[in-house]
């Protein structure tokens, strides 16, 4: 039958071989943010990628298990070469392997006395370990929360606090995040309260994780109120301060307010996503405000000052004699503050444009007239010379 070639564990976490456990840890919580369960749910290709972070982070993070994988991989090594496709963890048979060191016989067959096992199945529980050790305490950190809110353009400019209310793993109240319930634990008949086991293979033995206790020693009841997780699921109520200048896909970090770790690691952290409601007067294009303010022929062509809406009030603004439609001023400093740089805020970019009386009084047209005669002017002739041939 063909196997299924598992992915390469630095390939999962997306991270080089020469990878510091600092940089793989980063690299598993980032992935296991985008895969958790909590945050993809009824995505069962999401929960298996999850399950393969998870134990390639198990495996790259414990010294002894990297220096094994990056040994060995997942394919075990035959006399003479490599293994045939196929074969390995994945493929062959434990009969099929055989190794010989110095005369010590790794083969598939029992050792002197009986109770032998192959190199293979060593390496595997050797594997099979870390899911064993994490049941029995071995912390983890919990995942980060994302929260999505709305808020309208005037909250953004001027910030606000928001009540938000949402579900997140916190640590069992009976267990304390132990995951087993309190007081109940005996020792473990198949270890002798040592955690380890020891394994036969030919001449050599190896100490290796009880696999019933997964190297505490102790065998407990898993805690009914959160069934073993140690986590269970709680709406919490938070007053988050959204500073100024806040925009569509800006985030706020609440710090340990994501779920809870496991057996005592560390919280993640909650993440407010903002989504900003348009303004039908402001338009924001980075920290700059543009608006569109309308003014007079009269005061376009001899100048004056007018007042003009801002997020901080009435402001004037000077519009210079013989202003044209869609010119462009600037008002320094009134625009949106600055989330990256405390303290600075944008412009206020205000275009102008250039209402035209509707000459529906006899007076007006004559004036109209009168002004044509005195002040005649062809705006047309400066692009008919541009577009000749």
């Amino acid at each position: 039958m063909p196997t299924t070639t598992k992915q390469d564990y630095y390939e999962l976490l997306g991270v080089p071989r020469k990878a510091s456990v600092k940089d793989i840890r980063a690299a598993y919580r980032k992935l296991a943010r985008k895969y958790h369960p909590d945050l993809n749910p009824g995505d069962k290709s999401a929960e298996e990628k999850f399950k393969q972070i998870q134990e390639a982070y198990e495996v790259l993070s414990d010294s002894k298990k990297r220096q094994m994988y990056d040994q060995f991989g997942f394919d075990v090594p035959r006399p003479g070469g490599a293994p045939p496709p196929g074969e390995g963890y994945g493929g062959a048979a434990p009969e099929d392997i055989h190794f010989d060191f110095g005369g010590f016989d790794f083969g598939g067959g029992a050792g002197p006395g009986g109770g032998a096992t192959s190199f293979r199945d060593l390496f595997s529980q050797f594997f099979r370990g870390a899911s064993a050790a994490r049941a029995g305490g071995e912390s983890e950190p919990g995942s980060d929360l994302e929260y999505q809110i709305d808020i309208s353009f005037g909250e953004a400019m001027h910030g606000t606090v928001k009540k938000i209310t949402f579900a997140r793993l916190d640590v069992c109240n009976v267990c304390h995040g132990a995951g087993f319930e309190p007081g109940e634990e005996k020792t473990c008949p198949t270890c002798h309260g040592t955690g380890q086991v020891t394994q036969v293979s030919g001449k050599m033995r190896f100490q290796i994780t009880c696999s019933r206790c997964g190297g505490t020693g102790k065998l407990r009841t898993l805690c009914r109120n959160c069934g073993g997780e140690g986590r269970v699921q709680r709406a919490e109520t938070l007053d988050v301060r959204i500073p100024p200048g806040a925009h569509t896909g800006s985030r706020v970090r609440v710090a340990e307010h994501g779920n809870a770790g496991m057996h005592g690691g560390p919280p993640g952290d909650l993440y407010i996503i903002m989504n900003v409601k348009p303004h039908p007067f402001f338009e924001r294009r980075g920290d700059d405000l543009y608006t569109v303010v309308p003014v007079t022929v009269t005061e376009a062509s001899l100048g004056a000052k007018v007042e003009v809406p801002t997020i901080d009030g009435r402001a004037q603004v000077r519009i210079p004699p013989g202003t044209n439609s869609g010119q462009k001023l600037r008002l320094r400093e009134k625009g949106a503050p600055s989330v990256r740089h405390a303290g600075k805020r944008g412009d206020q970019i205000v275009e102008v444009q250039v209402v035209v009386p509707k000459p529906e009084d006899e007076r007006v047209r004559n004036l109209l007239r009168e002004l044509d005669k005195v002040e005649h002017q062809d705006p047309r002739q400066e692009i008919f010379s541009r577009a000749a041939l």
